[in-house]
């Protein structure tokens, strides 16, 4: 009889166990609807202005004039007063109008004459007299997205993106053969080519980070971001076991692909900017950048066959990516889209690499004697420095 009150009484105190969770939730409630209401802060207040801050993440050239989209990102809303272009003021149209609440954008129009190839200086002034700086280092006309336009980019995200992870995987047949060193040789080389483009990718994601608005953390979203890539696709990866063949090719090609995606985005910024300088020797530097990636690809399935399909799918998934940032980043571009592109990215890569290392460690059942012998070195060795040789091809 004990027994049975005891039960019967077991759900109610887990009602009540619930309903005190609600009592922290509806006092931060209080708290916050008082704070609003009677505004405690006010009398701190010495008449200082509010803290404000102005990013200008995109700039358009036409014969129309300037056109700027900015990001408050001030601790009050803010409101654009005026705006000067070589220390003269203009006149501008905002839309939309209005105070620019923190976090919000909005685009600034100028009737100004730019001038070709000129560097000009453009200066926004708030309301409360505070100045941000924008230099527009050399002036040419935006380019319009035409078919021609998105076409042409295709095919340079093809060249640099598709054709040279093609022509690793070329390699594949040549490579079957391979005996138990090479074969720990190519996969060390996929671990170097791999942990080279891990370090480029978060360098160049910090960048990015940095030139956007400070609302956005720039660093620590960068790391959060990589961060829960890595996790989510080793969950994703491990949920049927360890991955191997060509599971773990296809987990390298989305690696790189992403990390091509985020290099896509960054080119097709400087095609919307009219800024692109990429002459045949740029391009090329970017192909034989990128043939290594192939050959890291086909490393995990030398002893399988995998279809002629798959292969092309692998090529796809790598280098397709590119043209898809290339497209991207040419019509619409943000930094901190960017920075997280290639932060998701890293931890892609991440991944892949904690991957592979696992399979050179069993490929002879040796562990730490495999990872430690000289193939193992050699190869690492090997991709970071081709890596590292053909990236001075594609830095300018």
């Amino acid at each position: 009889m004990m027994h049975e009150k005891i039960n019967a009484a077991a759900p109610a105190s887990g009602f009540f166990r619930y309903l005190w969770l609600l009592l922290p939730v509806a006092v931060l409630a209080v708290a916050i609807v008082w704070l609003l209401q009677t505004n405690p802060l006010q009398g701190f207040n010495n008449g200082a202005p509010p803290v404000e801050n102005l990013t200008i993440e995109r700039t358009i050239l036409d014969h129309d004039g300037l056109r700027l989209l900015v990001r408050a990102g001030g601790s009050d809303p803010m409101v654009v007063a005026q705006v000067q272009v070589d220390a003269a003021y203009w006149e501008f149209s905002q839309e939309p109008q209005g105070p620019i609440a923190r976090g919000d954008t909005a685009w600034i129009s100028l009737p100004f004459p730019w001038v070709l190839g000129e560097t000009h200086n453009v200066t926004f002034v708030t309301n409360t007299g505070a100045t941000f700086d924008h230099e527009i280092a050399v002036a040419v006309p935006t380019p319009v997205a035409t078919s021609g336009s998105l076409w042409s980019q295709a095919i340079l995200g093809a060249f640099v993106g598709i054709l040279p992870v093609a022509i690793g995987l070329m390699c594949y047949p040549a490579l079957r053969g391979a005996g138990q060193g090479t074969m720990t040789f190519l996969l060390a080389l996929t671990v170097g080519l791999l942990a080279f483009l891990l370090v480029d990718t978060i360098v160049e994601a910090l960048e990015f980070a940095n030139a956007s608005a400070p609302i956005f953390q720039g660093s620590v979203l960068v790391v959060l971001t990589a961060v829960a890539s890595f996790l989510v696709l080793m969950a994703v990866g491990r949920r049927r076991g360890t991955p191997t063949g060509l599971a773990l090719a296809t987990f390298i090609a989305l690696g790189i692909g992403l990390h091509n995606f985020g290099e896509g985005l960054a080119i097709g910024a400087a095609f919307a900017a009219g800024s692109a300088g990429l002459g045949t020797f740029l391009v090329l530097g970017f192909t034989l950048h990128n043939i290594t990636e192939g050959i890291g690809i086909a490393a995990p399935i030398l002893k399988v066959k995998p279809s002629l399909l798959s292969l092309v799918g692998l090529a796809l998934l790598a280098g397709g990516p590119a043209v898809i940032g290339i497209w991207t980043g040419s019509l619409a571009y943000a930094p901190q889209w960017t920075a997280i592109a290639l932060a998701v990215g890293a931890g892609a890569i991440a991944q892949v690499i904690v991957e592979v290392g696992g399979l050179i460690g069993r490929s002879n059942g040796q562990g730490i004697k495999t990872l430690l012998a000289p193939a193992s070195f050699g190869g690492l060795a090997a991709g970071v420095g081709f890596m590292y040789v053909t990236a001075m091809l594609v830095k300018i």
